[in-house]
C-alpha cells in the first residue's frame, strides 16, 4: 500500500519586505516574482516565508522568522498581538498605518476608477488607538486554541475558551485575558461570566458538535455610559439562565440593558431569535449634537462612536445643504445620517433593507422630534425605480453608504436615472467605492475625498467622496 508523500515545504530565505499590500498583507520580491506576506512583518524586515500557496504571477507565504527589523516597527500593546485575529498592525506605528490607508484609497481611484480627482485630503487619525470600540462579542466555546507557549509548559490544558475565533479556523477559539479594543467593564463581564460558569461546570458551546449551554456575550458600552449585555444561550436551561443574570445584575450595578437569547440553530447569529429583555431599559443610548439614538441588542450603530461622528460631520459637510434639498438616504441602516442631517434639509427619505432597522430609524425620528423624515424598507434595486420617484420626487442630493460590496449596478444606473445635483458617498471599502464612482463619472466628477480611519491597528478605512453632477 502506498504511502502518501509529504510535500516539502518551500521556504524562502532572506525577502526584504518591500511595502503592504491590500487586505493587511505585506509585498516582497523572489527573482521577480511578487510574494505576498501573512504574518508580523512591516516594510523593510528582512524575513523568512514558508510558502502555502502558488500562482503564476505571485505566491503566497507566512513569515516563519525575522533577521532585521523595520524602523517602521513599535511594540504591540496586546499580549494576545499575533495569535489573536485582530489589530494585526499593532506593530506598525500609527502614522506609518494612516499613510498607506491615504495610498489605498489613492491606488483604488487611480489605478482602479482610473478618474480625476482633486487630490485626497490628510486622513483624519482616530484620537484614540485603543479602546475606540462601542461593541465586542466574545464566543465561549469548549475547542480552545492552545498557543505554542500553553502547549511546551507540559500543564493539564482548560478546554474551556471566552474570546475570540482564531483566523480561517472557525472551530477554534482564543481564550483572552484582556482586550484593549473596548473600555471597561467589558472585559470584567466576560471574565465573571465565564469563572460564574466555570465554578458551577456549566458547559460551553461546542463548535463542531452544536451543542452545549454557554455560547456568547455581545457587550456594548455607549458614550454616554451606558452597558448592553447580551448573552445567549444553546440550551433552554432557565434556572441557570436567571442564576446567571441576577449575579451580573448584582456584580455590575452599572449595565443599564441585560438581555437573553436561547439560541438552538447552527450559528450564532440571533437577528431572527427572540431577545428576551430581562433587566434596565430595552436598549441603550448614544448621542450627537443634541440628537439622541436608540441602539437595540438588534440595531446597527457605527462601532466607533468618536470617528462615527466626525463621519457624519464630513457626509454633511460634503452634502452642502441650504434648507431646501430633498435628500435620500440610500442604506440608512437606523437612520442615522438620515436623522442627523434632516435639519439643514427639506426632507429625507431613508432606504434600508432590514425592517428591523428602518423601524429603529422612525423611532430615532420621533423620540428626536424630527418630522421631516420617511423610511423605507426593502431591497434597494427594486425599490429605486420610476414609480417611487414619481410617489416620493426625485432627490436634489443623494447620501450612499453601502456595504462592503458596494452598490449593485441596477442601483448606480437608479442614481444616475434620478440625476441628483450632488452625490456624497461613504465607503468602508475604497475599491468597490472606486468600482461604482467609476460608472458614476460619466454624470459626476469628484469635487473631494475624506479619507477617516474608524479602526486603528487594521488595514481598514472609511472614505467619503462628494460627486458633483457635470456642467
Amino acid at each position: 500500500m502506498r504511502k502518501n508523500k509529504q510535500k516539502t515545504p518551500v521556504i524562502l530565505e532572506n525577502l526584504r519586505v518591500e511595502d503592504f499590500a491590500a487586505e493587511g498583507k505585506c509585498l516582497a520580491r523572489n527573482d521577480g516574482q511578487v510574494i505576498f506576506i501573512e504574518g508580523e512583518v512591516a516594510p523593510g524586515d528582512l524575513v523568512d516565508v514558508r510558502i502555502f500557496k502558488t500562482k503564476n504571477s505571485f505566491r503566497e507565504g507566512r513569515a516563519i522568522a525575522v533577521h532585521e527589523f523595520s524602523n517602521l516597527r513599535q511594540e504591540p500593546r496586546c499580549q494576545h498581538f499575533g495569535t489573536c485575529g485582530g489589530c494585526k498592525w499593532q506593530h506598525i506605528q500609527y502614522e506609518t498605518q494612516l499613510d498607506f490607508k491615504t495610498r489605498q484609497v489613492r491606488d483604488s481611484l487611480e489605478r482602479l476608477a482610473k478618474i480625476p480627482h482633486p487630490g485626497i485630503r490628510p486622513i483624519i487619525g482616530s484620537a484614540q488607538e485603543y479602546g475606540y470600540r462601542n461593541k465586542l462579542e466574545f464566543t465561549f466555546s469548549t475547542n480552545r486554541w492552545y498557543t505554542d507557549a500553553e502547549i511546551a509548559s507540559g500543564d493539564t490544558l482548560e478546554r474551556r475558551a471566552a474570546g475570540f475565533h482564531i483566523p480561517k479556523r472557525f472551530d477554534r477559539i482564543l481564550d483572552i485575558e484582556k482586550c484593549h479594543l473596548q473600555p471597561e467593564p467589558s472585559n470584567a463581564i466576560r471574565l465573571a461570566i465565564k469563572a460564574y460558569a466555570e465554578e458551577r461546570d456549566w458547559t460551553f458551546y461546542d463548535l463542531i458538535k452544536h451543542h452545549g449551554f454557554v455560547r456568547n456575550v455581545v457587550i456594548r458600552t455607549a458614550s454616554t455610559g451606558q452597558v448592553m449585555v447580551v448573552v445567549q444561550f444553546g440550551e433552554p436551561q432557565w434556572e441557570a439562565i436567571n442564576e446567571l443574570t441576577r449575579y451580573l445584575q448584582e456584580t455590575f450595578p452599572m449595565i443599564s440593558s441585560l438581555h437573553v437569547v436561547v439560541n438552538e440553530k447552527v450559528n450564532d447569529t440571533f437577528q431572527d431569535q427572540d431577545v428576551i429583555h430581562v433587566a434596565g431599559t430595552p436598549y441603550i443610548e448614544e448621542q450627537m449634537e443634541g440628537l439622541t439614538y436608540r441602539v437595540g441588542p438588534k440595531s446597527f450603530y457605527q462601532t466607533n462612536s468618536d470617528q462615527a461622528y466626525t463621519l457624519y460631520k464630513i457626509t454633511r459637510d460634503f452634502a452642502q445643504l441650504k434648507g431646501d434639498e430633498l435628500v435620500y438616504d440610500l442604506y440608512t441602516g437606523t437612520g442615522t445620517i438620515a436623522n442627523f442631517v434632516a435639519r439643514q434639509a427639506a426632507f429625507v427619505v431613508g432606504i434600508e433593507y432590514v425592517p428591523s432597522a428602518v423601524e429603529d430609524a422612525k423611532v430615532n425620528s420621533e423620540i428626536n422630534g424630527i418630522s421631516n423624515t420617511s423610511f423605507f424598507a426593502g431591497d434597494m434595486k427594486k425599490l429605486l425605480r420610476t414609480d417611487f420617484f414619481a410617489e416620493h420626487g426625485k432627490p436634489d442630493v443623494i447620501i450612499t453608504d453601502p456595504p462592503r460590496a458596494g452598490m449593485d449596478a441596477d442601483v448606480v444606473e437608479a442614481i444616475l436615472g434620478a440625476a441628483p445635483q450632488r452625490i456624497v458617498y461613504v465607503s468602508c471599502n475604497p475599491a468597490t467605492q472606486a468600482r461604482d464612482v467609476a460608472m458614476l463619472s460619466e454624470m459626476y466628477e469628484v469635487k473631494a475625498v475624506q479619507p477617516v480611519d474608524m479602526f486603528p491597528h487594521t488595514h481598514h478605512v472609511e472614505n467619503v467622496m462628494w460627486l458633483e453632477k457635470k456642467s
